[in-house]
């Protein structure tokens, strides 16, 4: 009974880790096709952000110090410029051109403020 147990618990921790899977952002870019439509998470400081208010999203740039990624937002305000930030999203680009990807970006699912 307690080895089902123990073995129960164990598998849920290794799916919660393979949910968000935590990457660099070099790698998406490198390999987006790859990560096409999964969750994947990041560190990474905001290098520029904006929005508008009538605008149903807004676009933030986070850099990892292996590359940078536009994340589009939903969410009512976006990080300021220099905020250190972990991204929780879907990988997901605007088209394929020739086999390069064009647009990559990431749809915020969640995001936390990190100091």
């Amino acid at each position: 009974m307690h080895k089902a147990i123990a073995a129960a618990l164990i598998g849920a921790v290794i799916v919660a880790g393979c949910a968000a899977r935590g990457v660099r952002i070099a790698e998406l870019k490198d390999q987006p096709t790859k990560y096409a439509a999964k969750s994947v998470s990041f560190t990474g400081v905001v290098t520029s952000s904006w929005g508008a208010p009538l605008l149903p999203f807004h676009v933030y740039h986070v850099d990892d110090g292996s590359g940078e990624i536009a994340v589009v937002s939903q969410s009512a305000r976006v990080p300021a410029r220099g905020t250190r930030v972990q991204v929780r999203g879907r990988v997901s680009e605007v088209a394929v051109l020739g086999g390069r990807s064009i647009g990559l970006h990431l749809r915020e699912e969640d995001r936390k403020i990190r100091s």
